[in-house]
């Protein structure tokens, strides 16, 4: 039996105005008190946090809680994770992700809908779709080929490669394109799902306590997968379950070098479980 109360946790970096809406996206839900929103605030700016200070200072079902220091993406996450279990434990299943995310009206709904995998699958992954129509799940139906794990490690051994790698991605992107996204609009197993936005199941917490995040950003789709067949489990893929990405709203306020450093000390620490010869 699924409780028919969710949580739901968002990291937030100098972008209120983003958190706002996807809180606001959830209103319906939110005046039924079917469900409780936890905002992870990772150090941002003054000017931001009052903002957010403002906005939840009426909403009685809306937690933040303010990091003294950036700790990441999944680590602010599993911050929220801790605070929702601890405060709530009535609540089975937690909404996790971006704080760039729209949620459709009929969001909650979709997922009782869907309840027979929420009782079997850990990590239910959704069809997340970008604001120009652009479907980002299923990330990785199967493991990653050697040819694009080479380009991987080339991407990561110099900055100026990387930027020339992308341009070239850009300009060869229907030959050289990953497919996987094309099936969309099939349900199942996959190997990884888009790190936007994952719904943890009652079977993740009889197993886990959060989420594995060994990095501070990047690679979190591969580490949250190997977490999950470590005990012989694999992500969920349901399209009936779908949400809007707003894109990279948090990532868009680094520079573009030290988001290439972030990801190349991920590319390290997955190297570390997938061997490349």
């Amino acid at each position: 039996m699924l409780k028919d109360k969710l949580g739901f946790v968002f990291t937030n970096f100098n972008n209120a105005h983003y958190t706002i809406n996807a809180i606001e996206s959830l209103q319906e839900e939110s005046t039924s008190g079917r469900i409780q929103i936890v905002v992870v605030d990772n150090n941002s700016e003054k000017k931001d946090i009052e903002i957010l200070k403002t906005f939840a200072s009426n909403k009685l079902n809306v937690d933040i809680i303010y990091s003294k220091v950036n700790v990441g993406y999944f680590k602010g996450l599993n911050i929220g994770i801790r605070y929702i279990r601890d405060n709530h434990p009535e609540i089975e299943c937690i909404v996790v992700g971006n704080n760039d995310l729209l949620f459709p009206p009929n969001f909650y709904n979709s997922i009782f809908e869907s309840k027979e995998f929420f009782l079997k699958y850990p990590v239910i992954s959704p069809d997340i779709i970008t604001s120009d129509g652009v479907h980002q799940n299923p990330h990785v139906i199967e493991k990653i080929s050697k040819t694009r794990e080479f380009f991987y490690d080339i991407y990561h051994s110099n900055y100026w490669i990387a930027m020339m790698i992308l341009k070239l991605a850009k300009i060869t992107k229907k030959v050289t394109r990953r497919k996987d996204e094309d099936r969309y609009e099939v349900s199942g197993e996959i190997y990884q799902g888009y790190g936007a936005c994952y719904i943890l199941t009652p079977k993740f917490f009889y197993l886990f306590e959060e989420l594995s995040s060994p990095s501070f950003l990047m690679y979190e789709e591969f580490f949250l997968s190997k977490q999950l067949l470590e005990k012989g489990y694999k992500i969920f893929y349901e399209p009936s379950i779908s949400v809007t990405h707003l894109t990279h709203a948090s990532t868009n306020k680094l520079p573009g070098k030290l988001k290439w450093e972030f990801s190349k000390q991920s590319h390290k620490e997955y190297r570390k479980h997938i061997k490349l010869f």
